[in-house]
This record gives structure tokens, sequence and C-alpha cells, in this order.
């Protein structure tokens, strides 16, 4: 039995695709189009998930959205607020979408699904499913944090074997998600997903304006309340743009917002203290809420193991938190947490709750996405004309290790993509952790970041417990430890400003090329730590070989290890020339 899982018309439109309850295949329409986030029906995504299965033997299609959900509340709401209907008409258009998706629906994958019957699951258990019914725990809590979808922006309960027991939820127009994203916005950083850059400012903050944003917000007994004269997605409604595009939205935070606070930083504008100040106090209020929340599902559920999903899920700072701040023992974040995973966790919600079919997947990792063939590569890299040399795997191991020994900066190319919105050791970009300046070597030469944003090690699982505090696996780079003091000095270039790490634990079986590599970069150096960062330059994540060689070419990137073929940047100097000529043309 095939179920196709889509998230459609929705930020970071995405596609899996489920077999005999395993899953198989899974990208984010982002990796095909090359428009970040890209909102929309994920066309691309849907054919490359089929690639090769016969699309009569598709017998289901799950959607991670239900319009129908709340149907009753979200008529009262706006019938009394009329103010709010012209800006809120691109909602009401991409509900419309949602609700016309049929097997019968022209332009769209669905119409050669003839087989397929069309499920439509709400968002919120969609995200539950692809926490709960990914992971290892027969029991566990599940919660789901985001802005909002299907009306909710916290759904919570409890998974046994093939079932989830919703018992909670938050609705709109109350929401964490939106209280981060307003502020965010608040901060100058106006576009879809830029969460993680106030998440990356506040370490370098003091959060002196807590006690103010405590006065907006309060979780108590799992129920969040935000003081809406802050906002506007309430009685002004959310101008948004959904369909066929990057995700767009007008500003979430109202004028009593500057009253308080003062000016909004406009983008790209300098960041001063304050602005880290202010990012510092919105984290630390949002970790209060967070685990409050997360407390109070504890108590009602008395479950040690806990499943989270939902974009506020992979605020790593807070999850980092959570075995000091709950009672939970056990913690499963799942690779893409955000809405792309809810094209799994819709699949898995048809698969266990409406066919009734027991488990037997685990997600423990993340290499869902497409991969190339030797053949392919080489074909790739010939047209070019570009100077390689094909090497066995220790050898490619070896080299690539001394290369990054010596300071240099790899494009590392291999196997299938990671599915979510971190490199794992696919689509990487690494290099050596003890340098102090590689943060800034990066960010002059390829990456073009905003100074406080961190870059991450990927350690053996292994040796965690040598430089980490919290040696718990992250495999998924979700979680922030705090790096040992004795350790800071080994690994700078991986060290936040709070002195924490986004690390991910490299485990021989999920992984074996790129544990190689690390373990071999220990041998040189006595560091089994390398730092990664997503291959790529202000763009998604490479997803084909031509796009990495494009990266490697464009930018100052020193080395390219792509299936075996290895490509020194000193060899190649005319190449790189040309490409970056065109590419400033």
């Amino acid at each position: 039995m095939n179920i196709l899982g889509l998230n459609a018309f929705h930020g970071d439109a995405s596609a899996a695709l489920l077999c005999q309850g395993q899953l198989v295949a899974a990208i984010e329409e982002e990796r095909l189009n090359r428009i970040k986030h890209w909102a929309g029906f994920p066309n691309l995504a849907a054919a490359a998930c089929l690639n090769g299965t016969d699309r009569n033997e598709i017998e289901h299609v799950a959607i991670s959205r239900n319009p129908f959900a709340h149907f009753g509340r979200k008529v009262l709401y706006a019938a009394v607020r009329p103010a709010s209907w012209q800006r809120s008409m691109s909602r009401v258009a991409n509900i419309v979408q949602v609700t016309r998706l049929s097997s019968e629906r022209p332009g769209t994958i669905l119409s050669e699904l003839k087989r397929a019957r069309i499920h439509k699951i709400e968002h919120h258990r969609a995200h539950l499913a692809s926490a709960f019914f990914a992971s290892p725990f027969e029991e566990a809590a599940v919660v789901s944090v985001d802005g909002f979808g299907d009306y909710s922006s916290v759904q919570w309960g409890v998974g046994c074997g093939n079932r989830i027991d919703v018992l909670g939820s938050v609705l709109f127009p109350h929401s964490l998600g939106i209280l981060y994203t307003a502020f965010t916005q608040f901060l100058g950083f106006p576009k879809y997903g830029d969460e993680y850059k106030m998440m990356g400012l506040a370490a370098y903050g003091v959060p002196r304006f807590a006690p103010q944003i405590r006065q907006i917000v309060r979780t108590e007994s799992g129920d969040c309340r935000l003081d809406l004269n802050y906002f506007t997605h309430h009685n002004q409604g959310v101008k948004m743009t959904w369909d066929g595009c990057e995700p767009m939205s007008s500003n979430l935070f109202s004028r009593k917002m500057l009253e308080v606070f003062g000016e909004s930083r406009a983008p790209r504008s300098e960041i001063t203290g304050r602005h880290a100040d202010l990012a510092a106090s919105v984290q630390a209020v949002l970790e209060e809420n967070y685990f409050a929340l997360l407390n109070h599902v504890y108590r009602r559920t008395g479950q040690k193991s806990l499943c989270l999903a939902g974009g506020v899920a992979l605020n790593c700072a807070a999850n980092g938190k959570i075995f000091e701040q709950t009672p939970f023992r056990d913690i499963y974040i799942q690779p893409a947490a955000s809405d792309a995973g809810t094209s799994i966790g819709a699949a898995l919600s048809v698969w266990h709750e409406r066919l009734n079919q027991p488990r037997s997947f685990v997600m423990q990792h993340a290499y869902y996405g497409p991969e190339y063939s030797d053949r392919e590569i080489h074909a790739q890299l010939e047209t070019a004309g570009v100077a390689y040399r094909r090497l066995s795997e220790m050898e490619l191991v070896d080299a690539t290790a001394s290369e990054i020994a010596a300071g240099k900066v790899v494009g590392w190319f291999q196997g299938r993509m990671e599915f979510g919105p971190r490199a794992l050791g696919n689509r990487s970009i690494l290099a050596d952790p003890r340098r102090q300046d590689m943060k800034d070597l990066l960010n002059s030469r390829i990456k073009h970041r905003e100074h406080f944003r961190p870059f991450c090690p990927s350690v053996l699982s292994e040796a965690a417990s040598d430089f980490f505090e919290t040696s718990y696996p992250s495999p998924f780079m979700v979680t922030a430890y705090r790096i040992k003091s004795d350790r800071l000095r080994d690994i700078p270039a991986v060290t936040h400003a709070d002195g924490t790490g986004r690390l991910q634990t490299v485990d021989r079986e999920s992984n074996p090329l790129y544990w190689k590599l690390i373990h071999r970069f220990g041998d040189i150096t006595g560091i089994p730590v390398l730092l990664n960062t997503s291959f790529n330059e202000n763009e998604p994540i490479v997803q084909t070989p031509a796009q990495a060689l494009d990266c490697f070419l464009r930018t100052r990137m020193d080395v390219l290890a792509i299936g075996p073929y290895m490509l020194l940047k000193s060899e190649n100097l005319h190449a790189s020339e040309h490409k970056r000529a065109f590419a400033l043309a």
C-alpha cells in the first residue's frame, strides 16, 4: 500500500511517500524550484517522490490541512470582526485552494492518481503524527507548537501504539509562535523563517526587557494567552501570500508594541545592544511559557518520553534545556519538525489512524531525498570541463579530512539529500572547528551571514560526552547543549556566544561515510568534531551535482568532494573565475 503525503499551499511545501508504512522518499519543493520556503502545491516534490513508482499503485493521498477543522469557531470569529475581512482575503483564498484539492484537480499530480483516495488531516494532528509515529517510543506525550494551522497554535496529547489521543489545544488568536514571529519582524527580520535569526541574536543580549514581555504572554494549565493589544492578526487580519512563491506576511505587531519598546528596526540596518537585549528577553520568556506548557503536559500525561513538532520545536536553544526544566527523560524531535514534516505526518496518520495499521517505522535519519550515481556525477564534471580525480572511499575520506585539518573549506556532496532544514552530512560545507577565525572566514568567502548566527558541530556519537555537558543523542541538529568549559578552546568555531553548540551526533549506522570522515579528522587532530553548515550560498541547499559544482566554482570554497570525485579550487581557477563573472553579470 502506497500513501503520498503532501504539505500543500503552506510554507515549506513538501511531499513524502510511504510504502507499507515505511518512509521511502521525502523532499521539499524549494529544493527543486530553488525558491526558499516555497508555498503552493508541491508538484515537483510529489513527482520526485513517485519517480519509479507506478502511479496507479498510489491508493491514498494525505494532505496536512483540513479547512473544516474548527469551522464554526472560524465563522463566528470572522462574523464579529468585519474590519479584518479585506486583509484576510488571502487566507480565505488559501483555504479555498485546499478545500478544492481532489483527484480531479487539473494542473496537479493528483489528476494522474486515478485510484487515490484523498484524505485531509488537520494541521496539528499531522504534526503530532510526524513526531510520534516516527519515534522509537511505544507510548509518549506528544506536543505540537507553532504559529497557526487550521485555527490552532498548540495541540497535545498521548500517543500509544498506532493511536494519538488529543487532550488539549490552544486556538486562534493565542499563539507562542505568533509572539516569536511578531518580535522577529519587530527586530527587522521580515522573511518567512527568520525566527532562527532572532534566536541566534538572543545569545548576545541580556534579557532586561523580560518583565515587559511577561505582561504580553502567559501560559497556565496548558493554556497560552496573549495580550492582543500588541498584535494585529486577530482584529485587522494578516495579508499573506501562500500560492506559488516564497511566503510573505504583513506585520503582526501593533502600534502598542512601538509605544512600549520603541521604534522597530529597519531590515539591514545596524543591530545595537538594545536589539540583542530584546531578542534575549523574547527568547527567555518564550522558554518560560514553553516549559510551563511542557510541564503541564507531563503532569496530565505522566509520560517520561516526549515527542515534539511544529515550528517552535525547532527552537534548539529551548530544546537544549528541556531535561533541566521538565521531568521528561527521553525526547524525540524529527528533522523536519516544521511544516515540511507534516507531509510525513499526514501519511503516517492515514496509515495508522485511518487504516489501523501497526507501527514498524522509526525515522532514525533524514536521508530521504534524491541521490545521484557516480556515472551521473562524472557526466556533469565532464560537461563542465573541470579538473578532478577519482578516489577510493578510503582515499576520499583521508584526503578530505587532511584538507579540512589544513584549514581548507570543503563542499561535501554524498548520497541521498537530507529532508528538513538542516544539512546533516550529505549536502554540507565542512571546516575545521578548532580555528578561531573560521566563522568569519566562512562568512566572508561563502555564506555572507550575519555575525551572530552560529555554525554547528557534527560530533561522533561516542565522543559527544567528551565535549558537551549533555550527551543525549541529537542526530538532527535540533538541540543546543552547553559545551564543557575545558573544551571551549578546542572548538571555538562552533561555540555560540552563550557557550552552547547546536550539535549533530553522528553514528556509524545512520551515515557510515560521514562517520568515517569525522573519525579520520579525529585521528589527525585529536578532535572528532567537524564544523558543518549547509551547502548553499543564499539559496536553498544544493540538490543536484550541477548545483553543487556551481556553488563550488562561484564561491571561494577550496575543495569539492562529490561522490567519489575530488576537485581542488587551485586546479580550477579559470572555471571558477568564469563562473564568478557570469554570476555577477
